[in-house]
């Protein structure tokens, strides 16, 4: 598993928009910018919410169809010990792998609140999420691909495994940044810089938004400062090196 994120870096990644963190990593040359990010499939219920920010606890869960015998399927509680054994804070990423997905929704107020209590601060599902006004009464965000009225069938069927939301594969303890935009994983290995670099492009966007809006201001100069904030590499020293090289 993972290890563990200090408040201070929780607190650091979650000052900046997914967009920019996607930016500062895109910045590092780690993987292909089409990669890394969830496309379709779902949206962000509480968009007034800060960013969330939290390591992966999976599951893949069904709702379409009633059990062969009795009125519900059992309630199962195994999968909490899933969750505790990801480092917090956690965020619950659950495939519904039913075609279509979201018939019935696991995300409603209660089970949202028993999350809180494990230590999960969001959800991100392509099913469905119900009880809206509950859930954002608690301040647990939610992603999620509809809403629905009814529990319907409900139930876990895996759960520790690789699971695939909107087009993006994550593994448990993967680490996961989102907010309005949608949701992306962090290569952990960047935790430590992220936050700086994030900063700089921040700094960057700013200066060319400052510059557009004074009078006078020269295409050449806007290219000019355009160019340097989209070829901006995180892997350069100040003399212009790629320390990669």
């Amino acid at each position: 598993m993972q290890r563990l994120l200090t408040v201070q870096q929780v607190e650091q990644l979650k000052a900046f928009d997914t967009c920019v963190i996607s930016d500062a990593i895109e910045s590092f040359g780690v993987r292909l910018r089409n990669e890394g990010f969830a496309t379709a499939g779902f949206r962000c219920l509480f968009k007034s919410l800060p960013p969330m920010v939290g390591w992966a606890a999976t599951c893949m869960v069904r709702s379409a169809d009633p059990p062969i015998t009795g009125s519900r399927y059992i309630e199962r509680t195994d999968w909490w010990k899933h969750i505790t054994a990801v480092p917090a804070p956690r965020v619950v990423v659950m495939q519904d792998v039913d075609q279509p997905p979201g018939t019935g929704a696991f995300l409603g107020k209660v089970h949202v609140n028993i999350l809180l209590a494990l230590g999960c601060v969001g959800a991100v599902t392509n099913g469905a999420a119900r009880e809206l006004p509950g859930i954002q009464a608690s301040g647990f965000q939610v992603f999620a691909g509809r809403l629905a009225i009814s529990r319907a069938y409900i139930h876990v069927v895996e759960f520790g495994g690789a699971v695939e939301v909107g087009g993006l594969t994550i593994q448990p303890g993967d680490l996961i940044h989102g907010d309005r935009h949608g949701i992306l994983t962090v290569p952990t290995e960047l935790i430590p810089r992220l936050p700086g670099v994030a900063s700089r492009i921040v700094k960057m966007k700013q200066h060319i938004m400052d510059l557009s809006r004074q009078a006078g201001a020269t295409p050449e100069e806007l290219s000019r400062e355009l160019k340097t904030l989209l070829d901006f590499s995180a892997n350069q020293t100040s003399d212009g090196v790629d320390q990669r090289k």
